[in-house]
């Protein structure tokens, strides 16, 4: 019955994408998708377990998902839609040589090729597009409900384009908005609404929490409102039709409640991005901001020489604690909703030593935006965002991007509702 089972796996695997998806898709009635995230101490990168539950880097502003293929396995032709959709973002340093190659079992066949692009490494690969198993869990927003799998377009990626991830990542689940991003093919696939709810975790906190295709969320402990339902704010999502991340719009940014006056006149553009572990901002908003927040604490003690990379650091064992965090000024990015997102001792503060917390803002190096402020701008794609918000500023808020809508919602800092992300309960219902 072994050997039987296996050689039917084998002939699956063996089947053309569009009869393998037929074999293995399931659906969940409509539900949405429910994972875990994991933060990676080594890294500071997020991973799901998504391809059949081994772990993918979760990457807000890929447009692809791609991973490591078994040397036998289905790949796309070059005239089939998926094959352009994985060539509308094209990634940096790459040469542009076409959509694919000749067949090596059929001559007249042409094979797509993809180019999955590893940011934290900053190299490109090439592989077929083909196609593998994504597996969550359907929920109804307290716990999973039953495990359900389908198939997703994927770009097949050579094993040295692992290099720079966490330890067992097998590569990367795009989550831009792209038609090959993992949120797009889950709402395709599972007859879902195009919104996806992130909940990232902190360091040591546990695991966080994804959810593809609407709310309800609820966290621990019982009793608790749907997440989705009380957002602190929300605003628009801009774009760049050559970029796929998410963009927002911002009025300007505030210390202590006090305006921070930077030379850049207009909106500043504010882009999300799970690929760095901290905030930066170009150097034009980043030295009035950074002084503000050093007039702020005037009276904090200093530890100098400050902690690379930062320029700020304090005696943590004089700052005092509140629910939110280190008693610091409050961070505000005041949206162009009128909302503001604001940041709190819990996401501005990170703790470097035991008696050490530094700032955790960076000044946007000169590389950085040569490269397009890590993969939001630059080039043809415009300048880089004045702003763009990494994974620490991101942990412990709930953040909702729907695209039927067309915004972002943001919870703020879920220490101020005694919860976390990490409290969502995995235990399958019965």
């Amino acid at each position: 019955m072994a050997q039987l089972l296996l050689a039917v796996v084998s002939a699956l695997s063996l089947l053309s994408p569009r009869t393998a998806a037929a074999a293995t898709s399931t659906t969940s009635g409509g539900k949405p998708l429910v994972t875990a995230i994991t933060r990676d101490a080594a890294t500071k990168l997020y991973t799901a377990p998504l391809k059949d539950a081994l772990p993918l880097v979760l990457d807000l502003s890929g447009p692809l998902i791609w991973s490591t293929c078994a040397a036998a396995h289905p790949s796309y032709e070059c005239h089939h839609a998926a094959c352009g959709h994985a060539h509308a973002h094209h990634p940096p340093g790459c040469p542009r040589t076409g959509h694919g190659v000749a067949d090596e079992d059929d001559p007249f066949r042409c094979r797509c090729r993809a180019h999955p692009y590893n940011p934290f490494a900053r190299r490109a690969g090439s592989g077929d597009l083909t196609r593998t198993r994504v597996t969550a869990n359907a929920t109804d927003g307290a716990n999973p409900l039953a495990e359900v799998s389908f198939t997703a377009v994927a770009a097949c990626a050579p094993r040295t384009l692992l290099a720079g991830l966490p330890a067992g990542a097998v590569g990367v689940a795009g989550l831009a908005r792209s038609k090959l991003a993992l949120p797009a093919q889950v709402a395709s696939k599972q007859k879902v609404a195009r919104k996806f709810a992130l909940c990232l975790p902190g360091e040591g906190n546990g695991m966080g929490v994804a959810i593809f295709g609407g709310g309800p969320l609820f966290l621990l402990p019982p009793g608790r409102p749907d997440v989705t339902a009380s957002l602190a704010g929300t605003t628009p999502l801009r774009g760049n039709p050559r970029v796929p991340g998410y963009f927002v719009s911002a009025r300007g940014i505030a210390v202590n409640q006090a305006r921070v006056e930077v030379q850049k006149l207009g909106p500043l553009a504010v882009a999300l991005c799970s690929r760095i572990p901290y905030t930066v901002l170009r150097p034009d908003v980043y030295a009035p901001f950074v002084r503000a927040f050093d007039a702020a604490t005037a009276g904090r003690k200093r530890v100098t020489p400050p902690k690379p990379p930062f320029e700020l650091c304090y005696d943590s064992r004089e700052l005092g604690s509140t629910r939110l965090g280190y008693a610091v000024p409050q961070v505000d990015l005041m949206l162009e909703s009128g909302a503001n997102w604001t940041v709190f001792g819990g996401n501005s503060m990170v703790q470097v030593s035991d008696d050490t917390a530094c700032f955790a803002f960076l000044e946007m190096k000169k590389e950085e935006k040569q490269e397009g402020g890590h993969g939001y701008g630059g080039g043809a794609a415009g300048p880089a965002p004045s702003v763009v918000i990494g994974g620490f500023q991101m942990e412990n808020n709930l953040l909702v991007f729907d695209e039927e809508k067309g915004q972002l919602g943001f919870s703020g800092l879920l220490f101020g509702r005694q919860t976390t992300c990490s409290n969502f309960n995995f235990t399958l219902a019965g």
